[in-house]
């Protein structure tokens, strides 16, 4: 005897069975119920994770506010940490559970999005000429959210909601109710954003959306979509910025696998999966890995600033996620979060929101992003009779072009132009390079934790390194090398505090002659000290791989920046010595310079789009760190 025919009771006569979740997890042939009591507590760090008896713990309702506790803006709705403290945990087979909920239309008025079509599209507008156009980042979340009012019992038409998802939604990696009492949140979420388990840490970027009517899904259609180069961009960028959060929380930052096929009812997606091992408590994981590129944007901490200026009203629980915490049969800590999108959220007096957002990048066209709000909103909006039903998705119905020989061909070539360093096996024990081992590196992070990712790849070189924000003062004269690193902004912006520091701290590296490399924005700057005039492109190269001559050699590369430095000569005389120019013929943008004691590049080499990066820096670090002579060593 299970306590789901009781609560489904309380539900049909109108009286509240207390809290409860009702989950199927991807795959699962049964939905976990999970019942207690709720906690709303104020930090990540103070969800309850008792220690003892193993399984669930708790399940955390994280919103999107919650990103203040990483200093990050946001417009603050007061939404409240809620979390489900687990008294009670039951398996229901997946036909038994379909015979019990209930099976009713959803009757809904008053329905609208907060703005229209065409505001939306001039939103898009906006965003990708002041922000993308002007330096602020490479992609950018924007949501919009469709409001209605429920007739009858809320929680009843959220269960009637979760029974249609269950028969109708393919691919999601967690189809849920959660009610807390104070709210009801149900969805079909395609996304895991972290998971822990046994110290292996699991994230899985998703990104590019291809459009599609459930069973009439045309195999030409979508082999062009697989080699579009905006889909194919926009989830190397996520991508990236998902290998930036795993090198906080993973020790020896993440491995990439795939891309994959990921089918739903009206949507497929193309996905990665990251992997690497950390030790860190998962409730840390959470707070460092707050929230998801794919729904927020890159670099992280300047698309939170962006999200506040262009949307109206805070977010709910929209891009935050549900976080089951629990331990193992050992008594270690287990997490799985999956992200709250295509999720609806009601109230007990029947008022029903459904967020959904489109990712801006530079090749974005707004009529193409506002259909792809639509589209990512139908399932939820159909399970609750706003609009067509997709056909159940029996098994066989529908064939998984995941299966086809040229999907996975098409699939298997966008990891062709990739760094094999985050595609490959990485040994922990590598003895780095000579005349780098044991050398200390100070790494300066502008804003854009692409700094964790060049942190690996320094220690992969032999390096210990020490990462500090720009804005954390501190002493550099104990390292052998100082990084000026990226981060977003508009370098000719003079009096911009975190320029006014990195500029300082560049002069002062100069003058001392300090061992120095910067890297996107940090070598903006230097160019802009060494005399160079900076200029905005005309299109931005945010995401953008080229083949470029980094001082007689040529390299594969990732950009992300809107300035570039230009040049007229490949030999600049300075106050601080010889500067050697790499430098493009046609335009004279800098791709990179050298000097004696120091070294800059515009291109990104730790991105997944830097398939030479390592190399570049070999380079580089050989000749601003020579191994020390046999004589002096002694």
């Amino acid at each position: 005897m299970t306590h789901l025919p009781p609560l489904l009771a309380a539900v049909a006569a109108s009286t509240d069975p207390g809290p409860f979740a009702l989950v199927r997890r991807e795959g699962a042939d049964h939905l976990d119920l999970y019942t207690g009591s709720v906690r709303v507590v104020e930090r990540l760090a103070d969800i309850p994770l008792p220690t003892g008896t193993p399984g669930p713990a708790t399940l955390a309702l994280v919103p999107y506010r919650q990103v203040v506790e990483r200093g990050f803006a946001c417009v603050d709705d007061g939404a409240p940490l809620e979390c489900l403290v687990i008294d009670q945990h039951e398996q229901i087979d997946l036909p038994a559970a379909l015979e019990m909920l209930p099976d009713a239309a959803v009757v809904t008025q008053n329905t609208g999005f907060d703005s229209s079509d065409e505001e939306y599209a001039a939103t898009v507008d906006r965003v990708l000429t002041d922000e993308i156009g002007h330096g602020a980042g490479a992609n950018f979340v924007i949501r919009r959210t469709l409001h209605a009012t429920v007739q009858g019992a809320p929680l009843r038409a959220a269960l009637t909601a979760l029974r249609s998802l269950l028969l109708r939604e393919r691919g999601a990696y967690w189809t849920f109710v959660v009610h807390t009492g104070t709210r009801t949140l149900v969805g079909a979420s395609p996304e895991r954003h972290v998971s822990v388990d046994d110290g292996l840490v699991l994230m899985n970027p998703i990104s590019g959306t291809f459009r599609h009517t459930g069973a009439t899904a045309d195999r030409a259609d979508l082999l062009r979509f697989l080699a579009d180069p905006k889909e194919v961009e926009e989830l190397y960028m996520v991508l990236d910025e998902e290998l930036k959060m795993m090198a906080s929380v993973a020790e020896g930052g993440g491995q990439v696998v795939g891309p994959y096929l990921k089918e739903m009812s009206h949507l497929a997606h193309t996905e990665y999966l990251l992997a690497g091992r950390g030790s860190k408590d998962v409730r840390d994981v959470l707070r460092e890995t707050m929230f998801a590129p794919t729904v927020t944007g890159s670099p992280m901490e300047n698309a939170c600033r962006v999200i506040a200026r262009h949307e109206r009203t805070g977010r709910g629980y929209y891009a935050g996620v549900l976080a089951l915490l629990g331990r193992d049969a050992t008594g270690g800590q287990t997490l799985d979060a999956p992200i709250l999108i295509r999720t609806a959220e009601l109230s007990p007096a029947g008022e029903l929101r459904v967020p959904v957002g489109a990712t801006l990048v530079r090749h974005s066209v707004a009529a193409g992003e506002v259909a792809e709000t639509h589209a990512k909103a139908a399932a939820v909006l159909a399970a609750l009779g706003l609009g067509p039903q997709a056909p159940e998705a029996a098994a066989g119905t529908v064939p998984p072009f995941a299966d086809d020989p040229a999907v996975r061909a098409a699939l298997a070539a966008r990891n062709a132009p990739l760094a094999r360093f985050w595609l490959d096996q990485r040994s922990q024990d590598s003895p780095g390079c000579p005349g780098l081992t044991g050398r200390r590196a100070l790494v300066v992070d502008g804003e854009d934790t692409f700094t964790g990712m060049l942190a690996h790849q320094l220690r992969a070189l032999g390096l210990t390194v020490d990462v500090r924000p720009w804005d954390s003062p501190g002493p550099h004269d104990g390292y052998d090398l100082v990084v000026v690193g990226p981060g977003p902004g508009d370098p000719s912006e003079l009096t911009q505090p975190k320029m006014v520091a990195l500029r300082g701290l560049l002069t002062e590296l100069l003058a001392t002659g300090q061992p120095t490399l910067a890297v996107c924005l940090g070598h903006q700057l230097l160019c802009g000290l060494l005399g160079l005039p900076l200029h905005r492109r005309d299109a931005p190269y945010q995401g953008l791989q080229r083949e470029v001559r980094v001082f007689g050699v040529q390299r594969r590369v990732g950009f992300y920046s809107t300035f570039t430095a230009r040049a007229d000569t490949d030999r600049l005389h300075t106050p601080y010595g010889a500067m050697e120019v790499a430098r493009d013929d046609a335009n004279g943008a800098v791709h990179a310079l050298r000097g004696a004691a120091v070294a800059g590049v515009q291109f990104h080499p730790e991105s997944v789009l830097s398939p030479d990066g390592v190399d570049v820096l070999a380079d580089l670090l050989g000749d601003l760190l020579p191994a020390p002579s046999t004589a002096s060593a002694h």
